[in-house]
């Protein structure tokens, strides 16, 4: 069997592409953006890759089309597909029907977070000898791909509310059907799809439905809607995990979140020391651990494993540190996420500075759903450097005037890596934030530091 695949250099799409290769199927596809890393190892697999979006890419007709979700209509390819009458199905729902049945799946939904929790919660699973397979929506740091079948029965997959594609505007995470799944957090977000925050608390409520009875759910005890989501109805059992609430417990025994307690039901099983910093992390741990032990796994033993774990590329990923000045990249898309990571590094590094390089890029922040929000998510920030290119359609000086003089805005990717060059000095920390490439602008940054 031949598959075609549009869109295949993203992260989800990419990972679909290798699954298919894994199974034995003859797999292809089409991308505007045919660019390391992910080309280098779709080819690696033997993945042959078609750079734009061409009728003939679809000549001879594969035997299926999988879709991803950024492709709409007046796509030439698309075009083609439809007019031809070519087989096509969505990547979420050739998941759900290909590779997902008969397998135990864990899958990981939350606004943030997921894909970090994701790959803990793999990394534990192989640490306690289950071979899980996994679908990751990043770079594992524990893994040598982002994606792979397994040989353990866990399936161990990144949940995504984003609808699934241009004809299924369902959530992808409907497809999936797991028995154990994990919500982690729920806010507004994707503006360009979802009117309000009701509207993805109904799709988080049809993930709910298809939990079944003799599953179990992992929700955040901290959050407020998804308390309303459990509340239009409920069928499987429920833990809850929390920082000193539920029924998982954290105590910190640091400050920066890289050390805490856990317990379960009131009793204490160890301590977890680890590398990843922040409060939010310390849930995502929680929420890993319990649904491991749901799975079967035994907590305790797996305390140990927090200690190896690598987090994913781009999740406060330290790209260097020059003339005194350390370089972070960070997959940056929403507030909360600004305000959590940058406390976690606050707690951590005390007095000294944090410069923050911000890029509004994901579809809500570029739309302005956010804006209001994003003065007060950068709390922690000694000086802010705001790209606001061109195209942005709100003003960025909404943002500027709210950081009490220490933030700045610049039209271009090379303004802003001499603005912050013109800052930096020993001793400080500087923190990208982008859920894009950033043209590049962390390690550009890092040059100029050398220079």
């Amino acid at each position: 069997m031949r598959l075609h695949i549009l869109g295949i250099c993203g992260t989800f799409m990419g990972g679909v592409a290798a699954l298919a290769r894994e199974l034995g199927l003859k797999v292809e596809g089409s991308d505007a953006n045919v660019y390391p890393p992910m080309s280098t190892q779709l080819e690696a697999l033997g993945i042959r890759l078609l750079d734009g979006y061409r009728a003939e890419h679809l000549q001879p007709a594969p035997d299926l089309v999988v879709v991803g979700n950024a492709m709409v209509r007046g796509n030439p390819a698309v075009e083609y597909m439809l007019d031809q009458q070519l087989r096509y199905i969505s990547g979420p729902q050739w998941l759900g029907e290909t590779l997902l049945p008969g397998r135990e799946v864990l899958a990981v939904a939350g606004t943030h977070g997921k894909t970090t929790t994701t790959s803990l919660l793999a990394h534990l699973l192989e640490s306690a000898g289950m071979a899980p397979g996994f679908l990751i929506g990043g770079v594992p740091g524990n893994f040598e791909a982002s994606a792979r079948a397994g040989s353990g029965k866990p399936f161990v997959i990144e949940a995504d509310e984003y609808d699934s594609a241009f004809f299924d505007k369902r959530s992808k995470f409907v497809h999936y059907r797991p028995r154990i799944a994990i919500l982690n957090n729920l806010e507004y977000d994707h503006a360009d799809i979802f009117p309000d925050v009701a509207a993805i608390q109904r799709q988080f409520h049809h993930l709910v439905r298809t939990v079944p009875g003799n599953g179990r759910l992992i929700v955040n005890a901290h959050d407020a809607h998804l308390a309303e989501v459990l509340a239009m109805g409920c069928w499987t059992p429920v833990e809850r995990f929390g920082i000193g609430t539920g029924d998982w417990q954290a105590e910190l025994i640091e400050a920066d979140g890289s050390a805490f307690a856990v317990s379960r039901g009131g009793q204490r099983l160890g301590e977890v020391r680890w590398p990843l910093l922040g409060r939010h992390n310390v849930l995502n741990a929680l929420a890993a651990l319990a649904a491991a032990a749901a799975a079967g796994a035994d907590p305790t033993a797996l305390l140990p494993a927090f200690a190896d774990f690598r987090s994913v590329k781009r999740r406060m990923e330290l790209l260097g540190e020059v003339a005194g000045v350390r370089v972070y990249d960070d997959f940056a898309h929403h507030p909360t996420a600004i305000a959590t990571t940058l406390a976690g590094l606050r707690a951590k590094v005390g007095a000294e500075r944090i410069l923050v390089a911000l890029e509004p890029r994901s579809n809500s922040m570029r739309l302005g759903a956010h804006a209001e929000a994003l003065a007060p998510s950068l709390d922690d920030a000694d000086g802010v450097v705001f790209l606001q290119r061109a195209e942005l359609p709100w003003d960025a000086q909404r943002v500027i005037g709210a950081l009490r003089g220490h933030g700045t805005a610049v039209a271009d990717v090379a303004g802003l890596v001499a603005a912050l060059r013109a800052q930096a000095r020993p001793g400080d920390h500087v923190v990208f934030m982008s859920n894009g490439g950033f043209e590049g602008a962390p390690r550009r940054f890092v040059q100029a530091l050398h220079g």
